[in-house]
C-alpha cells in the first residue's frame, strides 16, 4: 500500500488514528512508568483542539500555509483532517512550523527538540494553559512524526541540493 501523501486527507485520517493509539511500546521504553501514568491521565481529560500548521508547503503539496487539525475528546482523536485554505482556523492552539521542520520530525528529528528549539510556535492559545500539558503535546507531535508520509521526489531533490 502506497503512503499517504505528507498533509493529505489521508494522512491526516492516519495522523487521528495514531494519536488515539498513543505511543508504541518501543517508543515508552526508557521513560518511567508514572510518566505514561501522566500522559494517560492528560489523554483521557485532554479537552482540546489543535491546528497544526506547515506554513510553507509546496505547491506539489497544495502550497501552503496549511492546518492539520485534531480534536480531542474522552481520550481520543474525534476529528483529524486537513483544513480547507478558506476555512477559519477554530482551534484551541495554532501551532505552526515549516516544511523542512516537518520534514525533519518525519525523518526522525526529536520532537522534544522541536519544540525546545522553537521549530513549532504556538501563535493562537493560552501559552501557560498550553504548556500544562507540553510532555502531552511532545509525545503526541512524535506519534504524528511517526505516521508515513510521501514527499514528491522532486521535492526531496530540490531540498537536497540546498
Amino acid at each position: 500500500m502506497r503512503e499517504p501523501d505528507f498533509f493529505s486527507a489521508d494522512w491526516a485520517v492516519a495522523v487521528g488514528e495514531a494519536l488515539t493509539a498513543g505511543p508504541s511500546e518501543r517508543a515508552r521504553d526508557g521513560k518511567l512508568p508514572m510518566y505514561w501514568d501522566f500522559f494517560e491521565k492528560t489523554k483521557n481529560t485532554y479537552p482540546a483542539s489543535w491546528a497544526l500548521g506547515c506554513r510553507d508547503l509546496p505547491a506539489e503539496l497544495g502550497g501552503g500555509p496549511a492546518y492539520l487539525f485534531a480534536d480531542w475528546t474522552g481520550g481520543e482523536v474525534t476529528g483529524c483532517r486537513i483544513i480547507a485554505p478558506d476555512e477559519p482556523l477554530k482551534a484551541g492552539y495554532v501551532l505552526t512550523m515549516s516544511y523542512p521542520d516537518w520534514k525533519a520530525l518525519h525523518e526522525g528529528y526529536d520532537a522534544q527538540r522541536t519544540v525546545m528549539y522553537r521549530k513549532i510556535l504556538l501563535e493562537e492559545g493560552n501559552l501557560l494553559e498550553f504548556f500544562v500539558t507540553i510532555y502531552f503535546f511532545v509525545e503526541c507531535l512524535a506519534v504524528i512524526g511517526a505516521v508515513p508520509a510521501r514527499y514528491p521526489q522532486a521535492l526531496v531533490r530540490s531540498l537536497l541540493s540546498v
